[in-house]
């Protein structure tokens, strides 16, 4: 379970997040979504810690991952698995080595058990035999995927997933949805996943969060979004729920 209570955070004088409490529930899909500048980004970033809230706390499993020192937020760390938005892997290094990557920062494992977990990583995720390649190399959807298999190579507790499907066609985008879900439930993470694509929330999502001028205007189960009376809500969702009312 990841808590964050009164998040709040500012740049300069632009207050961007403003008292978000909320609850990401174990073994469950988190959905966090919300117009373009509404501050979503930005609260994912803090609740992995790539930002500092300015006032509030983050805890992992009643752990605190806020203020506290480097030593114990790396052992929290450790059991983070993130797929940042167009997969971020990086160029200069293989498939492969991008997979160990997260293996050479956390674990004491030999070459060999990092390479034999990197396999099983890139099979998991459908990525045999292109472990040499570069991400150039892959179509968009197979770097997804090998961000993924990076994110997972840890056997995280928590799973992370910055827009999965930016930039992806319907087609592959709901492999990419197939491959999360399956993943969250063969794994039982607390996975948290910040997305504009309404076709996720609805057919993997458990629990959303909607995030309206960087306050948390709606929380909720994906079922109940349909029937929920909120007006941003209704407004940011009007193309969606004209389909899913039919």
């Amino acid at each position: 379970m990841v808590e964050i209570k009164n998040i709040h955070k500012s740049f300069d004088d632009k207050e961007v997040l403003k008292g978000i409490d909320a609850t990401f529930q174990t073994g469950k899909i988190n959905c966090i979504i919300g117009k373009s500048g509404s501050g979503k980004t930005v609260l994912l970033k803090n609740i992995i810690g790539l930002l500092t809230p300015t006032i509030g706390e983050v805890l992992y499993d009643n752990r605190p991952f806020t203020g506290i020192k480097t030593k114990l937020k790396k052992e929290i760390r450790r059991e983070i698995g993130m797929v940042f938005q167009g997969g971020a892997l990086f160029d200069s290094m293989t498939i492969m080595e991008n997979t160990i990557f997260p293996l050479e920062m956390f674990t004491n494992m030999t070459m060999e058990e990092k390479r034999d977990r990197a396999f099983y990583s890139l099979k998991r995720v459908g990525l045999e035999n292109v472990e040499t390649k570069f991400p150039s190399e892959l179509s968009g959807g197979m770097q997804k995927r090998a961000a993924i298999a990076r994110a997972i190579v840890n056997n995280p507790k928590y799973l992370f997933c910055d827009e999965p499907n930016s930039g992806l066609d319907p087609i592959t985008a709901g492999t990419i949805d197939e491959l999360i879900k399956d993943i969250s439930d063969e794994y039982k993470t607390t996975t948290i996943i910040n997305t504009h694509d309404m076709n996720s929330v609805f057919e993997i999502g458990d629990k959303v969060i909607f995030i309206h001028l960087g306050y948390k205007s709606w929380e909720g189960p994906a079922s109940d979004i349909i029937k929920a009376e909120n007006v941003d809500l209704q407004d940011f969702m009007e193309p969606f729920l004209k389909f899913y009312k039919k």
